[in-house]
């Protein structure tokens, strides 16, 4: 996991994922690049150590959705982090947060506000898939 944390903050990238020896880095912001692989490739995600920067609750069920074995993140929210351990993820982080905020600082990120009070994977999947298509069009 060193190695992912070093290349993600030396490389300046958002998401860096590891799935046996093949490392994939990523430098789109929010759940995008999650998001893509999830639905492209899951295969990859599966049993991966992901190192990301800011992790919410739409992130981790994303991860656990992927079936991701470890995650460090510089920042992660309280409900990601619980979501996370629910399912058997191991997590490292450097700062826990009460809840993501938005770019402008204004209030929740709209994927967190999203996935807040939702209880399934599934249904945040599908509130995220929902959103990146409203951004989409």
């Amino acid at each position: 996991m060193t190695e992912l944390i070093t290349l993600s903050h030396e490389g300046g990238f958002s998401c860096v994922v590891r799935n046996g020896e093949d490392v994939r880095t990523f430098s789109k912001r929010g759940v995008a690049d999650l998001f893509e692989l999830l639905t492209t490739k899951p295969d990859f995600l599966h049993g991966s150590s992901i190192a990301d920067k800011v992790i919410g609750k739409g992130a981790a069920a994303l991860m656990v959705k992927g079936e991701v074995q470890s995650v460090y993140a510089d920042v992660i929210s309280m409900p990601a982090l619980d979501l996370l351990r629910s399912a058997d993820v191991d997590v490292r982080y450097s700062e826990v947060v009460s809840h993501i905020i938005n770019r402008a600082g204004t209030g929740l990120c709209p994927v967190e506000q999203r996935c807040l009070l939702l209880a399934e994977v599934d249904d945040m999947v599908a509130a995220i898939r929902e959103f990146i298509a409203a951004m989409q069009s």
